[in-house]
Parts: structure tokens; sequence; C-alpha cells
């Protein structure tokens, strides 16, 4: 990120050394636009700054699971297995083009128990 800040100097320098005047629309459009990257530069630069603290906790969180899995499944972790065949569609019927749910019918049993 130095390297984008290093450039937005060297810019502000060639725009300083083109000799405009400081009342001039050109100046003043020039200089707001160099404030505008620098600007930019200096956020660029903490968004990295916090993108790497963020890769660090990450990996800081995802070691910690790697503890509990182990604790949790010990040596048979590889006889768990990962793919559900839960089909959740089964349950209740999404009619997408009426944007409301069709619930499963209930047994009257079941209503009248539960009054």
């Amino acid at each position: 990120m130095y390297e984008l800040s290093k450039r937005v100097s060297y810019l502000k320098g060639l725009a300083e050394g083109l000799g405009l005047n400081e009342e001039s629309k050109e100046e003043k459009i020039l200089n707001e636009i160099i404030d505008i990257l620098d600007e930019m530069a200096e956020v660029v630069s903490d968004n990295e700054v916090a993108i790497e603290d963020l890769e660090d906790y990450i990996f800081e969180v995802d070691e910690d699971l790697s503890y509990l899995e182990d604790d949790v499944y010990g040596d048979d972790y590889e006889d768990y297995d990962d793919d559900y065949d839960y089909d959740f569609d089964d349950d209740y019927d999404f009619d997408y083009d009426d944007d409301y749910f069709e619930y499963p019918e209930e047994d009257e049993d079941e209503e009248e128990d539960s009054k």
C-alpha cells in the first residue's frame, strides 16, 4: 500500500511543478482530485490492515475449531459423513408464485389435542 501513497505524493509534486495559478479552475480541480486520491489511498491502506487482521483471526478460529473437532470426534472423525440427504422441500410445499407457504395438513386428532 505504501506504493499507492508514494504515487499520489509524486502526482502532487507534479501538479505543484506545473506552476498553475492557484486561483485557476484547473488548479482547483487538480488539487481536489489529488486530495481525493490521497484519501482513497489511506482508506485502502486501512482496509488492507483490517483484512490482514481478519485473516489472522479466521486462521485462529479455524485452528480452534480443529482442536474442538478432535476433542469431540476423536479418531472417528473420518467416519462422520458431511453429506446430508435430508430434502427440506419434502416437509413444505413452497409456492413462490403466490408468495406464501402451503404447510402440510395436520391430522384432525392433533388439532383437537392442542386445544
